[in-house]
């Protein structure tokens, strides 16, 4: 019983670290870069959520977009800021001025919502439901995080493949020249791509808030496993990564729940150097053929 609990526990974890992992795929994919402040992205999309909803009252619907879009407007200006001018003159400079920007970010929240924890109620948190005759209690919270994780990345493969902004994003994706001679704005493509990256880690930030403490430096961690994920799984292959946040928590917990959390970053971030060593290109990933 303590293992399934903790099984269901990790997908939960798993989906939000898939989910954040998501975001590094989408702007590498369009942009050969990433934002390594995804991490305070989720924080954002947490702590906004608070604000929203019980700082100023507002409805949960309501707190939940309005976070959400302010979390994609912070993605557009990580993307105008601390990555274009510095990708545009081919520089790799973007690397230190995503995580800094992160920092700033983490910084600015400390001072303006406090150091403090904060405990972000939810209706979906507060009963657990009761799976069988197993006598296991498991909120709905934590079953609808990987039901939400899963759906955003079959969202994202249908937007990818059947629309318009999908065919544009894969064509920037393929060869960005020949999109932009076909009329594609890529400049436009890139800054929706961060911006969709932000908001998939808002979305993380804003489901496990209930089930964490809400602070400024929250995301930190998460940030970083959510790389591994994304590099564990193959970070050119949106379900390869996808798969490996569910299996990284699933490690995650089990090991938690057999071995003690003591144990859990070592063996974990251990089997992630394992699985790189055999697999270079992540356990999903393709090795990228370049014209010469």
């Amino acid at each position: 019983m303590l293992l399934t609990s903790a099984l269901i526990s990790g997908l939960g974890l798993g989906s939000m670290y898939g989910l954040m992992a998501l975001g590094f795929y989408v702007t590498y994919a369009v942009s050969a870069t990433v934002n390594f402040a995804q991490g305070s992205s989720m924080m954002l999309g947490a702590v906004l959520t608070y604000t929203f909803s019980q700082t100023l009252g507002w409805p949960w619907p309501l707190a939940l977009l309005a976070a959400l879009a302010l979390c994609a407007l912070y993605g557009m200006l990580v993307e105008f800021v601390a990555v274009r001018p510095f990708a545009r003159r081919g520089s790799n400079s973007w690397l230190m001025s995503t995580v800094a920007l992160g920092i700033v970010l983490d910084n600015v929240v400390m001072f303006t919502f406090g150091k403090e924890p904060r405990n972000l109620p939810s209706p979906l948190a507060v009963t657990p439901i009761q799976l069988g005759d197993l006598g296991l209690g498991v909120y709905p919270l934590q079953l609808l995080v990987p039901v939400v994780g899963l759906a955003l990345a079959g969202v994202l493969h249908f937007v990818a493949r059947h629309t318009r902004w999908g065919v544009a994003l894969l064509a920037v994706e393929q060869n960005r020249d020949a999109a932009r001679l076909m009329g594609i704005p890529v400049g436009n493509v890139v800054l929706a791509a961060f911006a969709l990256s932000t908001l998939f880690a808002g979305v993380a930030g804003a489901l496990v808030a209930p089930l964490f403490n809400v602070h400024s430096d929250m995301g930190t961690l998460f940030g970083l496993k959510a790389f591994a994920v994304a590099i564990l799984g193959g970070i050119t292959s949106a379900w390869g990564v996808m798969l490996a946040g569910l299996l990284f928590g699933a490690g995650e917990a089990l090991i938690t729940a057999t071995l003690g959390s003591g144990y859990t970053q070592i063996i974990m971030f251990s089997l992630v150097i394992a699985v790189l060593a055999l697999r270079p290109n992540g356990m999903f990933g393709r090795l990228e053929v370049k014209k010469v």
